[in-house]
């Protein structure tokens, strides 16, 4: 698991990045639309709903553009798109596995992008099934170390967690990891809540069950694959089983 939380730890800094952007703020108020879409606009009765409000306040999207979403989303307020879920799968230079989600109004629009991002950085598409064994579907949820008159520790976690369906914390150097099922993320995000611990999101995600080690070269090949794939503006999410080690994450911060 090593190689996935090393990955998390580059796309938690890249994530800053995107947000200044504002490719980040659209992507989470469209899975707030989605999400109050498909289970209601009350945050109390729709765990996703609530995991993508979070998330979203954490990154410091404003609160009226999220209270608008989920009217949108709910029917509340008249405009909000109708967007369908895919995904497919693709590889990146060295055989690196990508699996690529996408929230879009228009698929032709969706699988042409993730086409063209693939192919002008040295990827390619790849048929369905082809890649999505090598990811297993868990809930992710991440705290942070330093809290609001406390510090998280990864024993004190591991406490509470364990008995919510939690799998395994990872230290991610600020923060920390902690897996479990994707059907237990809301116990364990409640469990967190209930300790008077905060969180800084709470999501399902794909983890790799085999990873493909990489050089610096390697690295920067995949890392701009996946940068092309998230500058695409149906792309909700990119995973990959790149294991990317200390080191030469360490060369490519000081790029």
């Amino acid at each position: 698991m090593s190689g996935h939380s090393k990955w998390a730890t580059t796309k938690h800094k890249k994530a800053a990045i995107d947000a200044k952007r504002g490719k980040l703020f659209a992507k989470l108020i469209k899975n707030i639309e989605v999400a109050a879409r498909t289970g209601g606009g009350d945050p109390a009765g729709n765990p996703t709903l609530f995991d993508a409000i979070q998330k979203a306040k954490k990154t410091s999207v404003p609160n009226d553009n999220i209270d608008r979403a989920v009217k949108r989303g709910s029917g509340a307020e008249a405009g909000g798109a109708s967007y369908e879920a895919l995904t497919y799968e693709g590889y990146a230079p060295g055989g690196v596995a990508l699996y690529i989600e996408c929230l879009t109004d228009n698929k032709n629009r969706a699988v042409m992008e993730v086409r063209t991002a693939l192919s002008r950085n040295g990827g390619s598409m790849a048929d369905s099934g082809s890649v999505a064994y090598l990811f297993n579907r868990k809930g992710q949820v991440v705290v942070a170390k330093t809290q609001e008159g406390a510090e998280a520790t990864e024993d004190a976690l591991l406490e509470i967690v364990l008995e919510a369906g939690a799998e395994d914390v990872q230290d991610l150097g600020d923060s920390f990891e902690i897996l479990s099922e994707a059907t237990d993320i809301v116990a364990v995000r409640t469990a967190l809540q209930d300790a008077g611990l905060d969180y800084d999101s709470a999501e399902v995600t794909f983890v790799p069950t085999m990873e493909v080690e990489l050089d610096a070269d390697g690295a920067r090949k995949v890392m701009r694959v996946v940068d092309a794939l998230e500058d695409c503006d149906d792309v909700q999410n990119v995973y990959t089983n790149a294991d990317i080690p200390d080191e030469v994450l360490a060369e490519l911060d000081a790029d």
